[in-house]
């Protein structure tokens, strides 16, 4: 049987008729549909971790106590679970270990666009990048044969576009469902596993020998193939970018390469000798570039084709006859959609993180932000937010910033769910070391940018199991923060009195604006629009300084001073009121009629 699925649903897919019994991740775009699927496929265990250094973590001990086991992550969240992948490469495992890893090219939802691939190669792990979804569904079956002939974990990188598009898979049986069900003892082998460092030293030599192995199998691997075509033209090429090179060249010679660490040697060199002119085309960093040239083989690449961003059919075919591989076609290119507005990101109607935001705009505070959809306080109307880093760097940047001096008061602001993936830590140094620091934990219940995952402070797990939720007032003061207080944001009145005085004491605080996110589905339209009273409004603009998609500025105006009227789309409001507050005219109010919707 066929389906459509995207790279990471077929990914999933293919994970569950490998027989993985324990997968584990952090939510984090493009990778969070992964185990959204694998989630509720019988036989496997699958958890939200608090951060991808643990969910890997779990993954190896799946793995070591004979379990095929996978880790899920976004490439950032590579660099938090880094110590965890080198030990595994050190130690090996029992059973299969696939850490699937989706890359960002063109940052479309990331703070950078760091090829994974360099972390195959720096912790000697073998890395699989599938071209389309049928791929990607094949090659994490591979990647647990690989994993447990060579007693490796194996890395299989996606790219957001991967990772996001849809092709026909073909679908394999279902797995039988006592799959997983027969334990097996845990093997005791303390010079496997132990990594003290006396045990550690005899692993390096068969870490480095095993990538050796590896790389003369790399050339016998079925997804490493040539494809002959004219031979004046020689193209090595992986993932997606292997598609847009089909499509752009269409009559030349291939190199398609499913394992780019480590690269077959004798295949790149029965490609090179048969080709007059070889190129790579990759996306990010020339890493098969780098590898093809230590193998002294002459090649083109990067000087051809950029080193940022994601490519296109289009663009590389625009590269390719800058560089004279193609000639320039006399055919008319079709014309860029032209004059449409810009569309920043901007947060939602209702969103409990806005009062926080104008609150600490009227106070003149320095905001030392961090990764969240809370992130977006930053634009312009609200340009709240001064600094953002990675995941739970706010607070360590602000305890930073507050011991070099700086003449004005700061913040730290970090979302409930990235508090507890990287926050904690960053919050008992500030304890240990005399901070003074106020860091405002934004709670809306939920990860809300990635697409309301589960935390441990939600109540729930990935499986939809009951949990206990962390009580965040409880874990603060357990950390040795004497002050702590939780503020409903809507109030705005509260809010900003209490900020302002810990802004003023001498030691640290934590404020806890807690409302949940407004577009949950438990929250979405139980309040009522609000609505502007033309008559009354002033055309004074400080409700738009808000920065809410419902308010605009009306084609009426005020009679007195011919400044335009606001107005609020009913459609877009989530009935938060705090405009309403902020109004000095009292000109808006609950919508007539509009107590309550569903």
């Amino acid at each position: 049987m066929k389906q459509l699925l995207s790279g990471n649903q077929a990914l999933a897919r293919g994970a569950w008729e490998a027989g993985v019994a324990v997968a584990a991740g952090y939510p984090g775009t493009p990778s969070t549909e992964i185990l959204e699927t694998l989630a509720p496929m019988p036989g496997v265990y699958a958890e939200w971790s608090p951060n991808e250094k643990v969910a890997l973590d779990v993954a190896i001990g799946a793995a070591y106590a004979g379990q095929r086991a996978m880790a899920v992550m976004k490439h950032v969240g590579l660099n938090v679970a880094a110590d965890a992948l080198f030990y595994a490469a050190m130690t090996g495992l029992e059973a299969g270990l696939v850490i699937a890893v989706a890359d960002d090219p063109g940052m479309h939802s990331s703070q950078g666009e760091q090829d994974s691939r360099r972390y195959a190669k720096f912790a000697r792990v073998p890395c699989l990048e599938p071209s389309d979804s049928q791929e990607a569904k094949k090659m994490v079956g591979l990647a647990f044969a690989l994993s447990e002939a060579f007693d490796t974990p194996v890395m299989v990188r996606l790219t957001t576009r991967i990772s996001h598009s849809s092709s026909l898979v073909t679908l394999g049986p279902d797995r039988p469902l006592e799959a997983n069900s027969t334990p097996r003892p845990y093997r005791i082998d303390a010079p496997k596993y132990v990594m003290v460092p006396a045990y550690a030293r005899q692993r390096h030599p068969v870490m480095e020998e095993r990538i050796v192995r590896l790389a003369e199998y790399a050339n016998t691997l079925e997804v490493n193939r040539l494809e002959w075509g004219d031979r004046r033209l020689g193209i090595v090429s992986c993932g997606v970018a292997y598609q847009y090179a089909r499509e752009v060249f269409p009559g030349a010679s291939f190199l398609r390469l499913g394992m780019t660490y480590p690269i077959p040697a004798r295949l790149v060199a029965e490609f090179a000798q048969g080709v007059e002119r070889l190129i790579v085309l990759e996306e990010l960093d020339p890493f098969l570039e780098e590898e093809i040239r230590l193998l002294g083989i002459p090649c083109e690449g990067k000087s051809i084709f950029p080193a940022v961003g994601e490519f296109t059919p289009e663009q590389v075919r625009d590269c390719a006859q800058r560089a004279g591989l193609l000639p320039v076609s006399p055919e008319p290119r079709a014309a860029p959609i032209a004059n449409l507005p810009p569309r920043p990101p901007v947060l939602c109607p209702g969103c409990p993180h806005r009062p926080v935001y104008i609150t600490l705009r009227k106070l003149k505070v320095v905001v030392n932000g961090d990764i969240g959809c809370y992130t977006l306080g930053f634009a312009p109307p609200l340009s709240a937010v001064h600094s953002t880093g990675c995941m739970g760097a706010s607070i360590g940047v602000a305890h930073g910033v507050a011991k070099a001096g700086i003449t004005q008061k700061n913040v730290a602001v970090i979302g409930d769910s990235t508090f507890l993936h990287a926050g904690i830590p960053a919050l008992l140094n500030i304890a240990y070391n005399g901070g003074k620091t106020v860091t405002i934990i934004l709670d809306n219940r939920t990860t809300a940018m990635t697409g309301h995952q589960d935390h441990p402070g939600t109540g729930h797990t990935l499986q939809g199991q009951p949990a206990p939720p962390v009580h965040l007032e409880t874990l603060v003061r357990a950390l040795g923060i004497r002050y702590v207080a939780t503020v409903d944001p809507y109030d705005l009145e509260t809010l900003e009195r209490t900020l302002r005085a810990y802004l003023e004491i001498d030691e640290p605080a934590v404020l806890i604006a807690s409302r949940p996110c407004a577009l949950l589905p438990e929250v979405r339209f139980k309040r009522a629009p609000m609505a502007v009273r033309a008559e009354a409004c002033l055309g004074c603009g400080l409700c738009l300084s808000l920065g809410c998609p419902a308010l605009s500025q009306s084609a009426t105006h005020q009679a007195q001073n011919g400044r335009p009227v606001a107005e609020i789309d009913p459609l877009l409001c989530a009935g938060c009121g705090i405009c309403q507050q902020l109004c000095p005219a009292q000109a808006v109010s609950p919508q007539e009629g509009e107590e309550v919707r569903r």
